[in-house]
Order: C-alpha cells, then structure tokens, then sequence
C-alpha cells in the first residue's frame, strides 16, 4: 500500500514537515517519489514514523534517530542494547530520588552538628556514597549550589551528613530537569530546616520518572512492532 504524506500526517497527527525532517536525518529508508515528484510512503514508513513519534517520547530524539539508523543497518541487537542501557540508566535515578526522599523524611536533618560530632568526609567518599562523580560535585560547587569547607590543615574540601541529603536532592531534580532557579529555592529550605518544599519536588521528581519509565515501555511497544515488521525477529 502507497500512502501520501498528508495521510500519515493525519494519521499520526504530526505535520508533513515533521515527515521531511526525518528523512533528510536519514532516520528512515529512503522514500520514493511518483510520477508527479511527490514522496510515495509506504507501511514500513508508517512503522518507522510511529516507532520515532513513541520513541521519542520515552528517550529523546537524539537516540531514537541512533536506533533508526541501527535498524536501517539491519544491527537490532546494537539498537537494542543502546535502548536498554538508557533504561537501566532511568532505573538507577529512580533509586536515587527514592533515596533522596528517604533522607528528606528524617526528622533530624542536621544531626551530626547539632550534637557536635560532625563526621567529616572527603569529595571521593562523597562521590562514593552519592554514586555520583566528583567532576559533577566540583561543577555544581561553581554554580552556587554546594558550599564546601575547607581543612585547615590541608585545604581539601570537607563534607558532612547534611551535603549528602542537599547532594542526592540535586541530583533528583537535575534529572528531573528542574531549572537551576528553582534546584536553588528548594536548597534554600533545607539550609532553614524547613524540608517541606524540597520533599514535595524530589517526589515530583520522582513522578516524573514514573512517567518517563511509561513512555518507555510504550516506545519500546512500537520498536517491537518495527522489528518484525522488518522481519528482524521471528
């Protein structure tokens, strides 16, 4: 079946501009023209269209056209695993913005100071706790978003219990993609001890990969379907 643009437009409901963006991306086979010059698309064009619209909406467009062009190369299992790597990717910041919400919850957040036994930590066993890379704590230190003391008897960077709680609710909301104003008035409350507003957006943050992980699960529904509509599974 020989299908116009405007049908799978209207189908999709996405503009026939959208539909010549994707293909001069070259994120779909090649698509011929008839007798009068206008693109003829056919049923896998319509697979492969459906498959970026759902894909992309679960992880990004920059790898969905990655996993197009992998599919083009008939190399499934490598389109594949880069599909799985970014979901294992979402299950580890679901983790995390669990753990940040658990250390939200406790009554005492600054527990170590205010009985006067601050347990300092160096940047790596930071790192190390928060799984997250020094090179990151050191660039969110220059936008304003960590202050770190400094040893006096050596000068390295010295973190406490209450950078970790501030640390895990950075990162939440950074892959949540909250702007860096709003990252900024959530930190503020937890420098008055006053956690309400930070717990509420780091369980925003957690809805949010809920959902991510949903769209996930139905862009990989439609990659399914344009794998064996390319007879590359059984």
């Amino acid at each position: 079946m020989k299908l116009r643009p405007i049908d799978i437009a209207r189908k999709l409901n996405i503009s026939t501009s959208a539909l010549r963006h994707y293909e001069d991306w070259g994120i779909v086979p090649p698509i011929e023209r008839g007798a009068n010059g206008y693109r003829i698309y056919t049923e896998v064009h319509v697979a492969y269209f459906e498959c970026i619209r759902a894909l992309s909406a679960g992880f990004g467009m920059q790898l969905t056209a990655d996993v197009m062009r992998k599919l083009q190369a008939e190399e499934m299992d490598a389109a594949l695993w880069m599909v799985n790597e970014r979901q294992a990717s979402l299950y580890q910041d679901k983790l995390m913005a669990e753990k940040t919400i658990q250390l939200l919850d406790e009554l005492e957040m600054d527990e170590w100071n205010t009985k006067g036994r601050t347990k300092w930590m160096t940047i790596g066993e930071i790192a190390e706790e928060t799984s997250i890379p020094t090179s990151v704590l050191r660039h969110w230190e220059q936008e304003g978003l960590i202050t770190v003391e400094r040893d006096p008897q050596n000068g390295y960077r010295r973190y406490n219990r209450s950078h970790i709680k501030r640390v895990l609710l950075i990162r939440s909301l950074r892959t949540a993609i909250y702007s860096l104003d709003t990252i900024k008035e959530a930190l503020q409350g937890l420098d008055h001890n006053n956690i309400e507003q930070a717990r509420k957006i780091a369980y925003d943050s957690l809805q949010h990969l809920h959902k991510l992980n949903k769209d996930q699960l139905r862009g990989t529904h439609y990659l399914y379907r344009l794998c064996k509509k390319l007879n590359l599974i059984e």
